[in-house]
């Protein structure tokens, strides 16, 4: 199938329709060739652009995909996470009937209140009613995640205040830079976004890019680097794994798959070339939980089915 023929199916089917309403997807790309291997990501990147969606790209070649928290925090590096919060503040300002400063750099609660003749103490309180209602109470996402993005609206507000600490500190964790989980004890927060907690936290995101005015996330993983056999001899040549590092990245897809009933607006598109299907050692033989789930139970010699969860592409 053509590459163009397919994300023009992914356009119309999944981000203007099934993805935007809420569902969610987990698609793999094999490029039967160089060409089309290096356009689909491209590709995908300037149609979720164009539809309305966040884009994140995962690349083995410089991430472990096959660890669900490293994969996280690339995600995290990606993010505008003070654009997203302070969306989300003038929003439900505006949402309550206030004025707001025209200047980003004027925008915090004492000009607020001065702008609307309120007193800026029952101002700031009635403000943390508004983000206890509709993000602590938006069970949608994580315990964790809902006190992290509280920390990061505050902090639109009261930039000369204790908050940008605790609000670089949460970035830090979001990104996996935290060395120390002390600081953000404070903020209600004591583990770090490791791995039995990391698919969640990814989770929550895609719905809180939904609730910021996206129409969800885009998530590329290109796992081609897991079926490289000889680790290279130039140390910038990026990470190379071992086979049981293959298998666990398997896992991790196999999970994405598993849980699509629990994500919201996530589509996730998974590229890799040839060797995927026809490697022995690495390729998707090695692991049947995998194989099972995507593989096509009925094939045309001739024509694919651009709705199934495993497609050959080719750039012509």
């Amino acid at each position: 199938m053509e590459l163009d023929t397919w994300i023009d199916v992914i356009r119309k089917e999944y981000m203007r329709d099934f993805v935007q309403r809420g569902g969610a997807a987990v698609k793999f790309v094999v490029a039967t060739d160089e060409a089309c291997y290096n356009q689909v990501r491209d590709s995908l990147h300037k149609a979720s652009e164009e539809e309305g969606f966040f884009f994140a790209l995962v690349d083995a070649v410089s991430t472990k995909i096959h660890m669900i928290d490293k994969l996280f925090h690339e995600v995290a590096r990606q993010v505008d996470w003070d654009g997203l919060a302070y969306f989300f503040v003038t929003q439900v300002f505006k949402e309550n009937g206030y004025e707001l400063p025209a200047n980003r750099d004027e925008f915090n609660l004492r000009q607020i209140a001065i702008l609307n003749k309120r007193e800026e103490k029952f101002l700031r309180k009635e403000f943390h009613g508004w983000l206890e209602e509709k993000i602590f109470h938006d069970f949608e996402m994580s315990q964790e995640f809902r006190i992290a993005m509280i920390r990061l609206c505050v902090a639109q507000l009261d930039p000369g205040s204790a908050s940008p600490f605790l609000s670089n500190a949460v970035k830090e964790w979001l990104r996996g830079e935290l060395r120390l989980i002390s600081p953000l004890k404070e903020a209600l927060i004591f583990q770090k976004v490791v791995r039995h907690n990391a698919r969640h936290i990814l989770f929550s995101l895609a719905h809180w890019l939904r609730v910021n005015g996206k129409n969800g996330l885009v998530l590329v993983l290109d796992i081609a680097r897991y079926a490289v056999a000889t680790r290279s001899k130039d140390p910038d040549d990026g990470f190379y794994y071992n086979k049981p590092a293959t298998l666990d990245v398997y896992e991790v897809l196999r999970q994405f798959i598993d849980g699509t009933d629990e994500v919201e607006s996530c589509l996730i598109v998974v590229v890799t070339q040839k060797d995927f299907l026809n490697d022995e050692k690495r390729g998707l033989d090695r692991y049947n939980a995998l194989k099972l789930r995507i593989w096509d139970d009925v094939r045309d010699r001739y024509r694919q089915n651009p709705f199934d969860s495993l497609v050959r592409l080719s750039s012509e």
